[in-house]
């Protein structure tokens, strides 16, 4: 089954998503230069505090708090240094790290030795830099998983559509080689089931066939700027996530025809570029 994020730095809602057998409550701090890269975009920009990361943890039971930092950098008079915020959020509960942004293997070097074994490492591989580099730095000890950032990755690209990178060849080719370093791997997130541009049960099914072992669930899973009743945000995470393991017991079993459910991807992808 794919490991399941959520991103919350809400107690309450982590306690819901956890409940319904989300997996990372993720706590996403990062904000240095994303506006920049993103600004007018409609994209998840929370600027969340270590403070969320002390909050969610200490209503959580089995689910790990991942933290999503901010690019490796030095201290200003605006914000503290990699080192600084590194340790606060492990000492804050944070169980996984991600570092995103990154254009070096040098970043995801420091990176590894300023967490130094003291919470998971998860490099976030979001920019045609660290793509031309994947080898060096997929040959650095102490990375425990990696996720492909289709967002930014596209914009750097200077693609039309995120998931042209599931039909382009990027996405596939960076899998075969994480699975040939041994090391766990997830690509960008998915909406409910029979939902999103590119339905989310095509998407999973391709999760399956590329050996990936965890996805986001995006803002349109459950977007709770929007849907406020707590109740209604329960309901919607069980059901939803049952759904999602519902669909994935066919995708494990056979069920799914993966190569076919591909066919469909490139399909569908050239028909959104093309209109």
């Amino acid at each position: 089954m794919l490991k399941l994020m959520y991103i919350t730095n809400s107690p309450s809602i982590a306690q819901i998503a956890e409940n319904a057998g989300v997996d990372r409550i993720f706590v996403d701090m990062e904000y240095i230069g994303k506006y920049a890269r993103q600004g007018g975009m409609d994209t998840v920009q929370s600027h969340h505090t270590i403070e969320d990361i002390r909050r969610v943890k200490a209503v959580l039971t089995s689910s790990e708090v991942m933290a999503r930092i901010n690019p490796i950098h030095e201290a200003t008079s605006e914000y503290s240094s990699s080192s600084e915020e590194i340790d606060s959020a492990i000492e804050a509960g944070a169980d996984i790290l991600m570092l995103p942004y990154f254009k070096t293997a040098n970043e995801v070097e420091k990176f590894v030795r300023l967490v130094d074994g003291r919470a998971k490492t998860l490099p976030l591989l979001e920019t045609p830099e660290a793509v031309e580099c994947i080898d060096d730095i997929l040959s650095i000890r102490g990375i425990d998983s990696i996720h492909v950032g289709l967002n930014d990755l596209s914009l750097g690209y200077g693609l039309k559509f995120m998931f042209q990178l599931l039909t382009d060849g990027t996405v596939e080719k960076l899998c075969g080689k994480f699975e040939d370093r041994g090391i766990s791997y997830g690509f960008g997130g998915i909406a409910s089931m029979g939902k999103g541009m590119l339905p989310a049960e095509k998407i999973i099914a391709e999760h399956y066939r590329l050996g990936s072992t965890c996805a986001i669930l995006s803002r349109s899973f459950c977007n709770t700027s929007i849907v406020t009743d707590m109740d209604e945000i329960r309901l919607t995470f069980d059901e939803g996530v049952r759904s999602i393991r519902e669909w994935e017991k066919k995708c494990a079993s056979g069920e799914v025809d993966l190569s076919k459910n591909k066919a469909d991807i490139d399909s569908i992808v050239q028909k959104i570029i093309e209109g």
